[in-house]
């Protein structure tokens, strides 16, 4: 089993052009931080802070940008930035799945990877640390797997193809 620490050890598939993406991100925040601060000082100077909605709103912006920044920043350094496997025979970071789940004539396909990527395939991604990524991880074509979903009920899958992931 995948646990989100082993993920995190192992850094997160990235393709150049999602690094790249996230990047240009994470310096456009950084690069607004003096207009953040500007805009909270001059909200501030408009008087009584417990009514000052401006300043307050200026505030949980500068928050949620610090906390998107704090997030890329990590991601980043994590990053294992490359091409997607040349070849797949078992669902790994990286490959496009195809499953049927129990009970199912039509099938599903999804990217194995990080959301970050979502940006960058029209394919659904899945994370690995999901319950259906961590239970396909490492799977071949025709193995079965069941796991548990996030509300308590189980699923049964089918892993019926594996390939790479075409950028």
């Amino acid at each position: 089993m995948v646990s989100t620490t082993d993920e995190q050890d192992q850094g997160v598939w990235l393709t150049q052009s999602a690094y790249d993406r996230l990047k240009a991100e994470l310096d456009e925040l950084v690069a607004g931080r003096p207009a953040m601060s500007a805009e909270i000082n001059a909200r501030r100077e408009e008087g009584d802070l417990k009514e000052n909605g401006g300043y307050h709103a200026a505030k949980d912006e500068q928050g949620k940008q610090e906390g998107r920044i704090r997030q890329l920043t990590d991601l980043l350094r994590k990053a294992r930035v490359g091409e997607p496997p040349a070849t797949a025979t078992n669902a790994a970071l990286g490959t496009v799945i195809t499953v049927r789940f129990a009970g199912d004539d039509e099938t599903e396909k999804f990217l194995l990877g990080s959301r970050e990527i979502a940006g960058t395939t029209e394919l659904t991604v899945y994370s690995p640390e999901s319950a259906l990524g961590v239970a396909i991880m490492g799977a071949a074509p025709g193995e079965s797997v069941t796991y548990t979903t996030p509300n308590g009920k189980d699923l049964t899958v089918e892993v019926v193809a594996v390939e790479p992931f075409v950028v």
